[in-house]
């Protein structure tokens, strides 16, 4: 399988709407029994307040790097045939997708795990922001699944190897983007992704 291996990352600009069917055509196949998609809309409230539009910024390529590394440490934990993920940046309005997720694998368990732990880890740790329009104000938002990351990695002594100190000093292991990092034992690979 790992000669048909097929992996798609795309970060949209602004004004661009994801097409659901093509990533959906593109992860489909003969060899593939299962499709699992997830699509993330903006919804019309929060907490009480009435959503207007969502609006997302992103460092580019360092999202993009980290989108495939979500996607490379997926296939090394279930048996998938192709990988599809897009998430759109600038103003997304109320019932448009933002981010999309397909994954195709020859069994249905593999490619809905495989799906959800891609978007969890998306959401956790790529350097894509997200502000909230109201019809009464804004504000920048944090996802759940990175506040639960950063809070993880300052519980286990700061960041990788829960604060171990290791007889090189530097070495390299996934960090908190699912990125491979070069990572000081004083510093402990804590990287600053929120926004400036």
């Amino acid at each position: 399988m790992a000669g048909e291996e097929k992996t798609l990352v795309e970060i949209l600009e602004e004004n661009n709407q994801i097409d659901l069917a093509k990533y959906i055509n593109y992860v489909s196949a003969p060899q593939a029994g299962a499709i699992a998609t997830f699509s993330g809309t903006t919804r019309d409230t929060f907490e009480g307040k009435t959503v207007v539009e969502l609006r997302y910024e992103a460092y580019v390529p360092m999202a993009i790097r980290c989108i495939k590394s979500i996607c490379a440490s997926a296939r090394s934990s279930w048996d998938l045939h192709s990988i599809a993920a897009v998430h759109r940046l600038g103003t997304v309005p109320v019932g448009e997708t933002s981010v999309f997720i397909a994954v195709s694998a020859t069994h249905r368990a593999d490619a809905l795990d495989a799906c959800k732990f891609l978007i969890d880890e998306l959401k956790a740790s790529v350097p894509i922001w997200k502000k909230e329009v109201y019809s009464n104000g804004e504000v920048w938002k944090e996802n759940s699944e990175f506040m639960e990351r950063r809070f993880e990695l300052g519980k286990n002594g700061g960041g990788c190897c829960n604060g171990r100190k290791t007889e090189t000093k530097t070495h390299s292991r996934k960090g908190c983007c699912a990125t491979k990092v070069k990572v000081n034992d004083e510093r402990a690979g804590v990287l600053d992704i929120s926004p400036r």
